[in-house]
């Protein structure tokens, strides 16, 4: 009897452990919960500030960095972003940030479609451009998987440009995971510049991006057809250029 007894309690403790470890590798297989509030901040820094095909920088680094807050249960966020610029100098004007506010809702309408809508302002300080630089976009996005399309409405003159109110901006693209977290980044947009036709162009990229967990690297090829001087610079700002950019998010 004592024998059977101690059988009996080592298999209980046998049971009792197997149980407690079946239950500790579902809690870690569990994802982990969001929280009601999230804020995140990112810096970066890259060899060529490109925005829809055409440098921001001259072609020349840039540093980078923002901050986002998000509301989880509702898919509402808020967020800023800050870049060195040159081009309000090249085009005549002052001033070498670039200070973006933007704000919307995104979310899943049926699985794997997302939408994302909401409003960007484009704020360049002391640009002393007439008309301003100073922009505001209405845009909306409709995802699947990993593609995209997403449309953005000008409500302002565009970037400077004379009597450029609703102007708008198409962009599709695919970010598609293709072996061990390189993600294949493809684009293409088309910036159509309202009473300015001579400045519509279409844009182009394909890159390739990895997180590494302590930086995230990305390489793209980018460019667009339109050749573009500002002012007294000589460089081509939309000619193909290999841009090299280094970020983190934390």
């Amino acid at each position: 009897m004592k024998k059977l007894n101690t059988n009996l309690t080592l298999a209980a403790a046998l049971t009792l452990a197997l149980a407690t470890l079946g239950g500790a590798a579902h809690a870690e297989d569990a994802p982990v919960a969001k929280p009601d509030h999230e804020v995140t901040y990112n810096v970066a820094v890259t060899t060529d500030y490109r925005y829809r095909g055409i440098s921001q920088s001259r072609r020349d680094p840039a540093l980078q960095g923002g901050a986002d807050y998000t509301n989880n249960p509702t898919g509402l966020y808020l967020g800023t972003w800050l870049s060195t610029i040159k081009w309000t100098k090249d085009a005549g004007g002052d001033g070498n940030v670039e200070w973006d506010i933007y704000g919307g809702k995104r979310g899943e309408l049926v699985k794997d479609v997302s939408y994302d809508i909401g409003g960007l302002g484009y704020v360049y300080p002391s640009n002393d451009l007439h008309p301003s630089a100073n922009t505001f976009e209405l845009y909306g996005q409709l995802g699947y998987g990993p593609a995209y399309i997403k449309y953005s409405h000008s409500t302002t003159n565009l970037f400077g440009y004379s009597d450029s109110k609703n102007s708008g901006y198409l962009d599709i693209g695919v970010n598609y995971d293709v072996y061990g977290g390189y993600i294949l980044n493809l684009h293409a947009g088309h910036q159509k510049v309202k009473n300015n036709s001579a400045f519509s162009y279409n844009d182009y990229k394909i890159g390739v991006t990895k997180d590494f967990g302590v930086v995230t690297a990305s390489l793209a090829a980018v460019r667009g057809d339109l050749p573009t001087f500002i002012g007294t610079v000589s460089k081509n700002l939309a000619k193909t250029g290999l841009v090299l950019t280094v970020s983190k998010t934390f």
